[in-house]
C-alpha cells in the first residue's frame, strides 16, 4: 500500500501540533490507511439513528485491548471499577507478554529494584516513574517526554516512529518498559533479539492508570508510594464518576485535528473522557476509533460543546474557527474549550486533573442550556 504524501505530512503534523506520543500513535495508525479507505471511514461516521445514539455517553464497545489505530478502550469494563474504594495492593494487570521479566524482576530485593537501571519508552511512563519515587532510576527515553520538568535532561533515543537499538544496547539497561501500542513493534522485536529485557505498558481503561502505578511501584521497590498515588487517583476517578453518572446528555464534537477533520469513538482514549463526563458524542458509534468526518457531518448534528485539545490549553492557529458558524449552539453561547492536548492525551494521574477541569466547563454549559431552552432542542 503506498502512503500519499498528504497523509504523511498529517501524521508529522499532527505530531508536532500536539507533542504528545499518544497522538503521534494516533497519526502513525493512520500512515496505514489509504484514501479510500478514510474516505470509507469517513462515509460510515454518520451519526446512527436517534434509538442508538439516546444510549448518551455509554460506549458499548465488546473488545478490549489493542486493535489496530490506536487504543481500543472499554467504558463497558471501567463501569466495573466504579464501586471500587482504592485499587489492591497487587496489580490486577500484567504488562502484556512480559509475566517472566516482572516476575524475575520483582523477586529481587527492594534495595535492588530501587537501583534498577531503566529505559522509559513514553511520556506517560515516564511521567509514572516520577510519581512513584522512582524518576532517577530512568537513564534513557523517548522524545516529547517532557513532564515534570526532570525529564528533560534524560537521555532521548528515539520517538514514536523509530527508536535507537544500537544506543540502547550500549546503555545496558536492567529492563525496558516500551508502550504496547506506541512503540514500533519491530523494533521491540529487535531488542528482545539482543536480549534485552523488556516490559510493556499497555493501559487501556482510565482505571489502569492506577494498575500502572502499583506495576511501577512493584518493579522498582516503591510500592508504599505506588498505592498512595494509586489510590488518590481511584478515588479521584470514581469522584467524577459519581458526580456526572447522573447528568442529562449533552451533545459534545471533539476535535481531534482538523485537516482532515478527524473525531474521537467506540473506545478511544479521549472517548472515555467525554463519557466520563456525561457528554455525548454524535460520532461515538463510528466504524473507527479515530474517525474522519466532513464539516458539515459535525454542523449537522449541532453541538452544544466544542473539544479542542490543544498546547498548553490555548487557541492555536491549526484548530477550526468554529464561531464562523453561529447558528451551532456551541458557537453562539461561547461553550468551545481547549484543554491542554498533553495532559488529556497521556495516561497518568495529571490527565485526570484536565479532564476533571474538562468536565466542570462541559457541565457549566449543561446547566446554561437546561436553563435557557437551547435552540437546537
Amino acid at each position: 500500500m503506498v502512503i500519499s504524501w498528504p497523509t504523511r505530512l498529517t501524521t508529522l503534523c499532527l505530531c508536532a501540533f500536539t507533542f504528545s506520543a499518544f497522538t503521534c500513535n494516533i497519526a502513525h495508525a493512520l500512515e496505514q490507511v489509504a484514501t479510500s479507505e478514510i474516505a470509507d471511514i469517513t462515509e460510515s461516521a454518520t451519526p446512527r439513528a436517534a434509538s442508538t445514539e439516546s444510549q448518551g455517553h455509554q460506549a458499548d464497545g465488546d473488545d478490549e485491548g489493542h486493535k489496530g489505530n490506536g487504543e481500543r478502550l472499554s467504558e463497558k469494563n471501567e463501569n466495573q471499577h466504579t464501586s471500587q474504594a482504592k485499587p489492591a495492593k497487587s496489580a490486577t494487570i500484567r504488562l502484556a507478554e512480559s509475566d517472566a521479566i516482572f516476575q524475575e524482576i520483582t523477586a529481587l530485593s527492594k534495595e535492588k529494584r530501587q537501583k534498577l537501571r531503566i529505559i522509559a519508552l513514553a511520556p506517560h511512563i515516564v511521567e509514572s516513574m516520577f510519581e512513584v519515587g522512582a524518576g532517577q532510576q530512568i537513564i534513557a527515553t523517548t522524545a516529547h517526554a517532557d513532564y515534570p520538568e526532570a525529564a528533560k535532561d534524560i537521555l532521548q533515543i528515539g520517538n514514536y516512529a523509530r527508536l535507537q537499538i544500537e544506543k540502547i544496547v550500549q546503555l545496558q539497561p536492567d529492563v525496558v518498559i516500551a508502550w504496547k501500542t506506541g512503540n514500533p513493534g519491530d523494533d521491540l522485536s529487535r531488542l528482545r533479539k539482543y536480549k534485552v529485557k523488556v516490559i510493556y505498558s499497555n493501559p487501556t481503561t482510565l482505571s489502569q492508570v492506577a494498575d500502572e502505578l502499583l506495576i511501577l511501584g512493584q518493579l522498582t521497590g516503591r510500592e508504599t508510594a505506588a498505592e498512595q498515588a494509586a489510590s488518590a487517583y481511584t478515588t479521584q476517578l470514581n469522584s467524577l464518576k459519581t458526580r456526572y453518572a447522573q447528568q442529562a446528555p449533552i451533545r459534545t464534537f471533539y476535535e481531534l485535528w482538523s485537516r482532515p477533520l478527524r473525531t474521537v469513538a467506540n473506545n478511544a482514549w479521549p472517548q472515555q473522557q467525554l463519557a466520563l463526563c456525561g457528554a455525548q458524542n454524535p460520532f461515538a458509534h463510528a466504524n473507527d476509533d479515530y474517525p474522519s468526518v466532513g464539516l458539515e457531518q459535525v454542523l449537522v448534528t449541532l453541538p452544544q460543546v466544542i473539544i479542542q485539545p490543544t498546547q498548553h490549553a490555548a487557541d492555536t492557529p491549526d484548530a477550526l474557527n468554529w464561531a464562523k458558524w453561529q447558528h451551532i449552539p456551541a458557537a453562539q453561547n461561547g461553550f468551545i474549550f481547549h484543554p491542554n492536548a498533553d495532559k488529556v492525551h497521556r495516561m497518568t494521574s495529571r490527565m485526570l486533573d484536565e479532564v476533571a477541569l474538562m468536565c466542570e466547563q462541559i457541565d457549566k454549559a449543561r446547566q446554561f442550556y437546561q436553563a435557557n431552552s437551547p435552540v437546537s432542542e
